[in-house]
């Protein structure tokens, strides 16, 4: 059975999306990206030296043919800074799709649900590609939608905090009512949670911390790509619904009395 995730024009195998910040050394994020067999990749502009295309870059450990890059904003706490970094990004002939991220809190990192709106309205018009991060909040996420994301992009809990997944409900409501793609994006931190956000629906998990951070980061986007496949065969399969007493695992007939 053909299971793909499909985003935009683009398809792809795997639902795992990884980013390529904070990891030790190029080494170490070359054999995670490897083991994680992700296909997207994310990164922030900021980090290519968009003015020197000559100059070295972390992006020159990796077969960039095997991969689709999804550059962000990351950094932008305006509508017009991030803007502006979208289309350094196109111009950088890299990608032509977006991670839309306008932070309103510098001390949650949570995003600025107007100013996220009104970035993904402007950059849609302008033809990229757009995936907003956006807090779990369902009528923003449908509005966002309506703007013409190719995919949302909720988090399960502030970036980088690793509290996973801290308002599952509100996650259903986007699933159950979302025309795009779902991506669970932030605060994931073990791959249990990347399990749960796929067995919920999701149509696919970001992440980066819980693996450049992790202590074997290689094994654990293994780790996490294992979970990711799991989590979506699972939901897939359909669980068991919850009961509030004991079912016998075995049938009572020919129960000797």
């Amino acid at each position: 059975m053909s299971d793909t995730l499909k985003i935009g024009p683009y398809e792809f195998k795997s639902r795992l999306l990884l980013g390529t910040g904070k990891f030790e050394d190029m080494q170490v994020q070359a054999r995670a990206v490897e083991l994680s067999e992700a296909e997207i990749l994310t990164f922030a502009i900021r980090r290519l030296p968009v003015d020197n295309p000559d100059a070295p870059n972390f992006l020159e450990s990796l077969d960039l043919k095997s991969f689709k890059l999804l550059p962000n904003t990351a950094g932008a706490y305006t509508v017009e800074e991030c803007v502006r970094i979208a289309r350094l990004a196109r111009a950088s002939g890299l990608c032509d799709m977006i991670k839309v991220e306008v932070i309103g809190d510098p001390r949650t990192l949570l995003p600025d649900p107007i100013g996220t709106l009104e970035a993904t309205k402007i950059l849609v018009d302008e033809g990229f590609i757009v995936l907003p991060y956006t807090n779990d909040d369902p009528i923003l996420a449908r509005k966002l939608q309506e703007a013409g994301a190719a995919a949302v992009m909720p988090g399960a809990s502030p970036i980088g905090s690793g509290q996973g997944i801290i308002n599952p409900n509100n996650l259903r409501f986007i699933i159950e009512e979302a025309k795009v793609p779902v991506i669970v994006d932030a605060g994931i931190g073990a791959p249990s949670d990347a399990a749960l956000a796929m067995e919920l629906g999701a149509d696919g998990v970001l992440l980066n911390t819980a693996v450049s951070g992790a202590k074997d980061p290689a094994l654990m986007a293994q780790a996490f790509k294992l979970a990711v496949q799991a989590g979506r065969q699972g939901y897939l399969a359909g669980r068991i619904p919850k009961k509030r007493y004991a079912t016998a695992s075995s049938p009572a007939e020919g129960i000797i009395e």
